[in-house]
This record gives structure tokens, C-alpha cells and sequence, in this order.
């Protein structure tokens, strides 16, 4: 029997504490919170975004809890760790709900049971919901990987840079000062 599948406006009512939620394909996907170290990189790399975005006034940097919603009917409903959308498509600050578009920029900090498949394919949703640039970044093995809007990928070794290229022009950061 397959599964009961829900809305975005379902989700916005529901409630789990002390969990992350997410909607994939209209099933919802129930994860524990993320640990310390995982907190403690994206908050880092947050604050460094939030103020090259706050100084060159080009657009907002959101956290983690927010949802984007990226299809419909089944609707996907993800949130990344950290957000950037530029001042030209930000949503009306008083809107309620999902915003219907995917961030210019997605990071995602991976945890230590996350798997490989699971990661693309919401790297997958991401690209195919609207972001232009998503940093998938793994603080285990000191890491990243750059994901494009034009299908190009780059690997990042720890002496290496996040360069926020045409979607956050001016914004870099070195990996290790972030891990």
C-alpha cells in the first residue's frame, strides 16, 4: 500500500518537536536534530555569509529552519542549513508559508550517518527547484563539493576556497576557517 502523501500546507501545521522535518515527493522525512558540530559549522559559515550579504546589501541569508518548497503535486518541501537569496527574488517579508522557489545559494553540512545517495538527490532537488549554487560540505572529511545550476561540479580539499562566484559576487571564505 503506498504511502499517504501530504502537502506543504499540511506540513505547516504539523508539528514534531525536537525534530527536522522535510518533504520529499510528498512523503514526510523525520530526522533527529543535528549535533554539535554540525551547529557549530553552520553557524560559522552563516555569520560570514550573512555579513559580506548585510554589507554589499545583496539580498538575505536564512537559517536552516526555513522550507522552500521546490515542486508540486507530490510537493518537495526541503531546508538547507544555510540560505542566500538574492534582493531581486526575495519573497514579501510578511508572506506566511514555503516560499515556492529554490535559494541562489544552498549549503548543506553533511552528518556522519548522512548517505551518499540521499545527498544527491536533495542536491538534485535543490538545482531542479531553482538554486543556482549549492555547497555540500563535510566537516568528517574535511571537504566540500560545489554543485551548479549548469550541471558542473568542483571538489574542495580543506586548504581550499568557497568562492560565492556570479550568485554572491565578492564571497570567500576558506574551508578550514570554517571547520
Amino acid at each position: 500500500m503506498p504511502p499517504v502523501l501530504m502537502t506543504a500546507e499540511e506540513l505547516l501545521h504539523t508539528s514534531i518537536p525536537d525534530k527536522r522535518v522535510e518533504l520529499v515527493r510528498g512523503v514526510l522525512v523525520v530526522r533527529e536534530p543535528a549535533e554539535y558540530r554540525h551547529g557549530r559549522v553552520s553557524m560559522k559559515l552563516a555569520f560570514l555569509l550573512s555579513k559580506h550579504v548585510e554589507g554589499t546589501e545583496a539580498g538575505q541569508v536564512v537559517s536552516g529552519d526555513t522550507g522552500f518548497k521546490l515542486a508540486s503535486d507530490p510537493d518537495t518541501v526541503r531546508a538547507p542549513d544555510v540560505a542566500f537569496i538574492g534582493r531581486e527574488r526575495l519573497p514579501d517579508p510578511q508572506s506566511r508559508g514555503f516560499p515556492a522557489l529554490g535559494p541562489d545559494l544552498v549549503v548543506e553540512v553533511l552528518l556522519p550517518d548522512n548517505r551518499p545517495g540521499e545527498t544527491l538527490a536533495k542536491v538534485g532537488d535543490w538545482l531542479e527547484g531553482g538554486a543556482r549554487l549549492v555547497w555540500v560540505i563535510d566537516p568528517e572529511r574535511h571537504v566540500a563539493r560545489v554543485y551548479r545550476g549548469d550541471g558542473t561540479e568542483t571538489h574542495v580539499a580543506e586548504t581550499g576556497t568557497l568562492d560565492g562566484e556570479d550568485v554572491l559576487p565578492g564571497f570567500s571564505c576558506g574551508l578550514r576557517s570554517i571547520l
